[in-house]
């Protein structure tokens, strides 16, 4: 029986980060609730649902309740669960730390996914904060110099200097419990805006992040990385970025059509589990 009942909605973050309680993910939620989490969703981009005990079948039935699912390459899924990654580090790894650097999953794809949705199950006692920083407050803060120059211009995303052949975690000698699928195929590259507009509130948002948006279209190298590097200065200053504290069995879904993240270290000697699913986006575009 699907669960309805009113969705329960805690301000975190000003518009940014929510927290939503009073529901049972593990039970298929009706027509009515979904809605009204969709809604919350349309308005803080980062949702958090804490205390959700799951097991992956649940996980995986909540993410098809919202959309199918994203396309995640490069790094091997679960074993029996083809659409879910264990981001998992153990406590004697000593390699680079999947996701500790600035990013929106996967916009080197030609349609990025809209969500990234994170459950928790083996959480540190330090460490293992995830940063979020806000890209449509970025955008309405932006500098006019800057503002004219992104509403002219495609930025280049790949995924070559993380998974390509040199790439660092293609390179990284560490052992480590997940398995990167690195190759050729990472360095193909797409052209996206550099500011796009949200399919269903409007909202623009910067759309560059420095682990996959490589360069500008129609710039040299050196001068598009200049302009990028303003951009990332600006995108991840105090004023935009808050800070997530996991805790067990919490369910983090957050929108990367309008937010970028860095998954913090910090917890050398513990484990971290988290299971990972991603739903299906579409091209981005900037409404004029």
């Amino acid at each position: 029986m699907a669960e309805s009942k009113r969705v329960d909605v805690r301000i975190v973050r000003d518009d940014f980060a929510a927290e939503v309680t009073g529901l049972d993910l593990r039970r298929p939620l009706s027509p009515q609730t979904l809605e009204e989490v969709r809604a919350a969703w349309a308005a803080f981009p980062i949702l958090c649902f804490p205390d959700q005990v799951l097991s992956v079948e649940q996980f995986e039935a909540f993410t098809l309740q919202l959309g199918p699912f994203g396309v995640d390459p490069f790094v091997a899924p679960m074993e029996g669960h083809p659409n879910v990654l264990e981001v998992h580090r153990g406590p004697e790894e000593k390699g680079i730390i999947f996701g500790n650097a600035w990013h929106s999953d996967w916009s080197f794809q030609a349609q990025p996914p809209s969500a990234t949705l994170l459950h928790s199950k083996i959480v540190p006692p330090v460490g293992g904060d995830t940063l979020y920083a806000d890209c449509r407050k970025a955008w309405s803060a932006l500098p006019e110099d800057l503002k004219e120059i992104a509403l002219d211009r495609n930025a280049i995303h790949s995924a070559k200097y993380a998974y390509g052949t040199s790439g660092v975690l293609a390179t990284d000698p560490h052992p480590r419990e997940m398995t990167i699928l690195s190759g050729e195929q990472a360095h193909a590259t797409q052209l996206h805006p550099i500011v796009r507009s949200h399919p269903v509130t409007g909202r623009r948002a910067l759309f560059v992040n420095p682990v996959y948006t490589t360069g500008i279209e129609g710039m040299a190298e050196e001068e598009g990385r200049a302009l990028l590097a303003r951009f990332y200065a600006h995108l991840v200053s105090d004023d935009f970025v808050y800070r997530h504290s996991w805790r067990e069995n919490m369910l983090v879904m957050w929108d990367n059509r309008c937010a970028i993240h860095n998954a913090e270290g910090g917890y050398e000697g513990y484990s971290r589990l988290m299971y990972r699913t991603t739903l299906a986006g579409e091209r981005p575009t900037l409404d004029l």
